[in-house]
This record gives structure tokens, C-alpha cells and sequence, in this order.
């Protein structure tokens, strides 16, 4: 587990980098990263995760500028996920085939809630490589995984035109349902059905609580892409049990 940690450490640190360079259209490989301030290249010894941030004391080692705890905060979230992958999936297909997919949902949540857009080199490379990796992975069948992109989209797309005939305006981006039909690649049937129910509930939830402070009102624009990644979180770690014991009731 340790190890499974300390590679999701690693692989935040380049989160970071992705959900700062790929909204801008910039290369997420070249330049090495460098301090908004100064412009100095950031050391190796540096760019360590979480540690450099701590010992650094959150400051340019150069100029002293701050940097935002929003990196190790990535970082460390990221790693506890991957921790969190091996343990419930262990040694199996399953735990890389996780990881990745809780590498593209951080990514679609962090860029979505910072420039409300889901990048289609994010969504449309899930959805492939969900399928591709259909063949080997425990997760879903390929079937299912076909089944999965098609409700994924097909479910929002439906909704999108239902409001546009009611409202004469779009509800949400045509990224939310290329998002869903990413993780129905992965998840399958189930998985975009237990998404799709635990995202509508957070996002009303978000929803109410902006509009009884008074920081929105009907027409604010919410980052669904951000309730979509949590719940598809939730969907990957308990979806199977959250159906069975629903089927249960039934």
C-alpha cells in the first residue's frame, strides 16, 4: 500500500501539471515547470511532493512568492486515492485500470472547477482507453463497457434537449455527457446510473446551500464535471454494493 501511495504522490505532482497547462493549451511534458515569479526552473529537490512544499514553508525558494497549497493538497489527495485503489482492488488488473481512472476524473473535477470546461483530450481518450481496456479489466465486460458510453452520453444528451425544448437554453456543456460516457467506459451500466443519481444529489445539495447563503441564484452555472468525478469516485469504490443493496429493497 505504501508503494501505491507513494506513486500517487508522484502521479499528483504531474496532476498538478495537467490541470494547469492543458486548459491553456499548453504542453504538459516541456517546459520544465518554473515559478510564475521569478521565472526560475523549479529544482528536482524542489519538486518533491508534499515535503519540498512543507520544508519550503510554501515559498519560491528564489524569490519567496507564494505557491498555493492547492499542489501538495492534489498531491496528497491523489495519493491517498491510489492507496485506496490497491487496498480495495489489490493485486489485480483492477488497481492500475483504477488509478488511471481516478487520474482522469481529478483532472476533468480540478479543470472543470477552476475554467468550467471539460477538455475533449480528457474525455474522448477516457472513453477509448475505457474500452480498450475492457478486454483485461475486472471492472466491466466490453459489452458493458460499450453499453456504458452509450447510456453515459445518450442519458445527458436527452437531458440537455429536454431542457433546451422547456427553457430555450442549454442546461449544462456537451462536455458533461462525453464525461459520463468516459465513465461509463470504465464503470459500465451501473457505474453511470449510481453517478448519474449521487451527482444530481450533490449538485442540488451545492445547488440550495449557494442559493440560502445568497451566493447564486437559479441561473448560476455550477461545475457538474465536479459532481460528476465524486461520484463516480464513489461509484468505483462501493457502485456494486450501492446497487446490490438497492436491488435488495426492491
Amino acid at each position: 500500500m505504501a508503494y501505491a501511495i507513494v506513486v500517487g504522490l508522484v502521479v499528483g505532482s504531474y496532476l498538478n501539471v495537467v490541470v494547469y497547462r492543458l486548459p491553456r493549451g499548453m504542453s504538459t511534458v516541456r517546459p520544465r515547470s518554473r515559478c510564475p515569479g521569478c521565472g526560475e526552473p523549479v529544482l528536482a529537490r524542489d519538486n518533491i511532493p508534499v515535503l519540498s512544499y512543507l520544508l519550503l514553508k510554501g515559498r519560491c525558494r528564489q524569490c519567496g512568492l507564494g505557491i498555493s497549497a492547492r499542489y501538495p493538497a492534489v498531491e496528497a489527495l491523489t495519493g491517498v486515492l491510489f492507496g485506496a485503489c490497491f487496498l480495495n482492488f489489490g493485486f489485480t488488473l483492477a488497481t492500475p485500470i483504477a488509478m488511471l481512472f481516478v487520474f482522469l476524473m481529478l483532472s476533468l473535477a480540478l479543470i472543470d472547477a477552476e475554467h468550467f470546461i471539460l477538455p475533449d483530450r480528457l474525455t474522448y481518450p477516457g472513453m477509448v482507453l475505457g474500452l480498450l481496456l475492457s478486454f483485461w479489466s475486472p471492472l466491466v465486460t466490453p459489452l458493458g463497457s460499450l453499453f456504458g458510453i452509450v447510456l453515459g452520453a445518450g442519458s445527458l444528451l436527452l437531458l440537455i434537449g429536454v431542457w433546451y425544448l422547456i427553457r430555450r437554453q442549454m442546461g449544462m456543456g456537451l462536455g458533461d455527457p462525453k464525461m459520463l460516457a468516459a465513465i461509463g467506459s470504465f464503470l459500465g451500466v451501473g457505474g453511470v446510473v449510481v453517478t448519474l443519481f449521487l451527482s444530481s444529489i450533490l449538485g442540488s445539495i451545492v445547488g440550495a446551500a449557494l442559493l440560502a447563503r445568497g451566493s447564486g441564484d437559479l441561473q448560476s452555472k455550477l461545475p457538474f464535471g465536479v459532481f460528476l468525478a465524486v461520484a463516480s469516485l464513489i461509484a468505483l469504490f462501493v457502485g456494486p454494493q450501492l446497487v446490490s443493496s438497492y436491488l435488495q429493497l426492491l
